[in-house]
């Protein structure tokens, strides 16, 4: 890149002049600015003349030498030469505020902010605000030659560069060019036999059983199914409510009928557990959205208690307090992975299999394609009609030449 510095001086109209040796990177930053302006005759750019329009270009283009006309001085001149001071931490603070104020899960804040943090780091620690699309662009093309990560992976790393500089940051972004994407495979969903299912489920015992058996039998994520409050359950419709959903949809699901004594029965332990938690000074549990300030008695109310708590109470090192989370899906995940191998399964089945067994299963009973794409919370029902494709009524329905020799 030419080491020829940018100039910044004073326009005509309530514009500034900038100046700025050619360089690709350097176009595709000043293109991110509103209302800027090329004249080809002269070979320069303007922009609006703002209080805080130097200070933005000797941020944008921060790193870079760059020379201000003393005239401007006088419009904020000790903002204009003050460098960009915010720190990594600071803008991590400032993301994750951007992504709680639009209600998004905290593992997509988890993996936005890991995203941000390897964004930040292919650049040797360069801050984000310096970077623009030529930047980006490299980045997600690096991680599908080099590192060759799949296109969901690269379209997620993508989402969370693109929210950070609309977001948090501000500005924002154009054209990326030519983006070399990940290829999408087309792959099918495991999904097991009713036999294969009655298996793992004949491996697993207690809650371990019970979750298993609503995953299955309902459709559930293993999220959705741990995050069940008391209320969620309707014994009397047959129906489960599924609050916050994937994409932050609410949705009904059946009940089934066989789960119906058991889930009871559970309940009658659990009830027994919260009762002695509240003999004990404690029994509240978190709630969403800060309904706890609106109803601060709800914390405490058997409706709002987790249909599989934890077996032990949390406790807060500072006031300790002490409470309750539903129980941690790892165990779920170990339990449901140790029953599979003694099913003797050799397919790759977890706990989102018995969901992809779930709408097949109805597929295969005849149900109508609608219904199962609303028990599943789809937003498109193509999303759904993966399923036809793992019925056995394809090449299993047709008898092999081999098999008439």
């Amino acid at each position: 890149m030419s080491t020829t510095p940018i100039r910044i001086g004073p326009g005509e109209e309530g514009r500034l002049i900038v100046r700025v040796p050619y360089a690709p990177e350097r176009v595709a930053k000043i293109k991110t600015l509103a209302g800027r302006r090329w004249h080809q005759q002269e070979q320069y750019w303007t922009v609006p003349k703002t209080n805080r329009a130097v200070t933005h270009l000797l941020t944008l283009f921060a790193g870079e030498p760059t020379e201000v006309d003393s005239s401007l001085d006088t419009a904020g001149a000790s903002q204009q030469k003050k460098p960009f001071q915010e720190s990594h931490s600071q803008l991590f603070d400032r993301l994750h505020v951007a992504l709680r104020a639009r209600h998004y899960a905290r593992r997509t804040e988890q993996a936005y902010g890991h995203w941000i943090t390897r964004f930040s780091h292919f650049y040797h620690g360069r801050h984000p605000v310096e970077m623009a699309e030529p930047e980006i662009n490299a980045f997600l093309t690096h991680l599908a030659v080099k590192e060759q990560v799949s296109a969901s992976t690269q379209n997620q790393a993508l989402a969370a560069v693109l929210f950070l500089y609309r977001h948090v940051i501000g500005r924002g972004i154009g054209d990326l060019g030519e983006v070399i994407r990940a290829r999408k495979p087309e792959q099918l969903p495991v999904v097991m036999t009713r036999e294969e299912v009655k298996a793992v489920l004949a491996n697993l015992t207690g809650d371990k059983w019970l979750m298993a058996s609503i995953m299955y039998g309902a459709g559930l994520r293993l999220m959705e199914c741990l995050r069940l409050r008391v209320q969620d359950i309707g014994f009397s419709q047959n129906e489960i409510l599924v609050r916050d959903g994937k994409g932050a949809k609410d949705r009904i699901t059946m009940l089934p009928d066989s789960l119906k004594v058991p889930l009871q029965d559970h309940l009658k332990r659990v009830k027994a557990v919260y009762q002695q938690d509240l003999a004990d000074g404690w029994g509240r549990v978190l709630l969403p959205n800060a309904l706890d300030r609106k109803y601060p008695n709800a914390p405490k109310d058997w409706r709002w208690q987790w249909v599989f708590p934890q077996d032990r109470r949390w406790i807060n090192g500072k006031t300790k307090e002490q409470g309750r989370y539903h129980i941690d899906e790892s165990l779920v995940q170990k339990a449901v992975r140790e029953a599979v191998a003694k099913a003797g399964l050799t397919k790759r089945a977890t706990c989102h299999t018995f969901r992809h067994s779930f709408a097949t299963h109805l597929l295969e009973s005849g149900s109508d394609i609608r219904t199962i794409q609303e028990l599943l919370g789809h937003r498109d029902v193509k999303t759904t009609m993966i399923y036809t494709h793992v019925l056995n009524r394809g090449p299993g329905g047709v008898r092999s030449p081999l098999d008439g020799l």
